[in-house]
């Protein structure tokens, strides 16, 4: 896809997305998207395209980090309950707590018992959140061992993108296998008619963004919301002011 066809549509998307965010807060909904996937698979990229013409206090991101001590000892679900959106909002996860489902049992962070029981509860915890009124959507970006590969050699070289590219991704693309047998195992417990898993083709970063942006946009019926007419009001005059010198301000240099 060519760049200025990928811009084109994605500004149009964009805009959508905005009268959507309007629906959401005027109709007092309350939405969950989650993207999980393989590592370098896209998932940060879309999520960045959705948010950066948005609301912060509307629609906001949720990357939660490495649970403490005391997080550990809380019901698996409790951490990201706490994160879920109240009326008028939509919340993204970065991972969520498909973490128990993936990562944690392929890297040995938690026991076969514990893994057993996400299994089991998952399905009805998101069923109740369903039934709660909360519209619950889940991708998952699936990616190529060779676009992985790829994605990885670039952010080994890029100082911009270096970050991205952790230890627990290293150790995840030896265990690629691994990863393929629980992600099988986690779409068989938990793509439930309630909440479906979408899974996103993500090879091409610009198709799987255009794709999943349009496709988020065709699960939640909204309408265009016209906005109030507003007349900007004559500045107050400045009759009695006095500026202090600009000398006193301590300004940025300008560099460029």
């Amino acid at each position: 896809m060519k760049k200025s066809e990928y811009e084109r549509e994605l500004e149009r998307l964009q805009e959508e997305l905005a009268l959507l965010q309007r629906w959401i807060r005027l109709r007092g909904l309350k939405v969950v998207v989650i993207f999980e996937g393989r590592d370098a698979a896209g998932k940060g990229g879309v999520i960045k395209r959705i948010t950066e013409r948005l609301n912060p206090r509307v629609v906001r991101v949720v990357a939660l980090g490495t649970p403490s001590d005391r997080d550990k000892s809380k019901w698996w679900f409790q951490r990201y309950v706490a994160e879920l959106p109240a009326a008028g909002e939509m919340v993204l996860f970065d991972r969520s707590w498909y973490n128990r489902g993936l990562v944690e049992p392929v890297m040995g962070f938690c026991t076969e018992s514990e893994y057993q029981e996400f299994l089991r509860s998952c399905p009805e915890f998101e069923r109740m959140l369903v039934r709660s009124g909360i519209i619950l959507i889940k991708y998952w970006f699936s990616v190529s061992d060779t676009e992985q590969e790829q994605r990885f050699q670039s952010r080994l070289q890029d100082p911009r993108k270096r970050w991205k590219l952790s230890s627990m991704d290293l150790e995840g693309r030896s265990r690629w296998m691994d990863y393929s047998k629980a992600k099988d195992t986690l779409f068989a417990h938990t793509d439930i008619k309630q909440a479906p898993w979408y899974v996103v083709d993500a090879d091409s970063k610009r198709r799987a963004r255009l794709n999943c942006i349009a496709h988020l946009l065709s699960l939640i019926p909204y309408e265009p919301v016209p906005w109030e007419e507003i007349d900007l009001p004559e500045r107050q005059p400045d009759v009695g002011y006095v500026r202090p010198p600009l000398a006193e301000q301590t300004f940025v240099p300008e560099v460029y």
